[in-house]
């Protein structure tokens, strides 16, 4: 990834405009190695989402319902459990924006989830699949285009642990 990041002012335009970016890096072409070359390559890609967000909340068989992070100059992080059973965890990942032309959210108490991410954590396999979440829900099931939704997951998890983002509680503090 580039090293252009948000502006630390925290305007919802910026924040917007930097993860439409992300969104769209996942559309450029790449090389061989970053392709997605079949199931096996896709299952290592889940396997990677796995581990990073682990790093990010900890311990995925026992989360929270509701966590939230909040770092200096980014926005805030939200998780929320939707569904668990034995084996699974179906949470929402989603940074939580100033909703377009209200300012700081705080002032307008109304605030934008970009990007919406369903993520599916199989505790059993050691895996994280990304869905699109809410209104972008769509059944796809070609492998370029799981590859390409949870490389974006990759590389905005990867980014979230670089800007100091941690789950560490309840999302008693989070403005949603």
């Amino acid at each position: 990834m580039s090293a252009t990041f948000p502006p630390r002012a925290g305007s919802s335009r910026d924040a917007a405009c930097y993860i439409r970016r992300v969104i769209a890096e996942t559309n450029l072409l790449v090389s061989w190695r970053a392709r997605p070359r079949g199931f096996v390559a896709l299952m290592g890609l889940y396997e990677s989402n796995y581990l990073r967000l682990a790093r990010l909340a900890g311990d995925l068989a026992t989360l929270v319902d509701r966590a939230c992070s909040s770092v200096a100059g980014d926005c805030e992080l939200l998780l929320e459990v939707v569904e668990r059973s034995p084996y699974t965890t179906v949470a929402d990942l989603t940074y939580l924006l100033p909703a377009a032309g209200t300012g700081t959210a705080a002032a307008a108490g109304t605030l934008a989830r970009l990007p919406d991410l369903r993520l599916k954590v199989y505790h059993d396999a050691r895996l994280v699949e990304a869905t699109w979440s809410g209104a972008s829900a769509r059944a796809e099931r070609e492998l370029v285009h799981r590859w390409a939704r949870n490389m974006m997951l990759n590389k905005w998890l990867e980014y979230c642990l670089d800007r100091g983002h941690r789950f560490t509680g309840s999302a008693a503090h989070c403005r949603m």
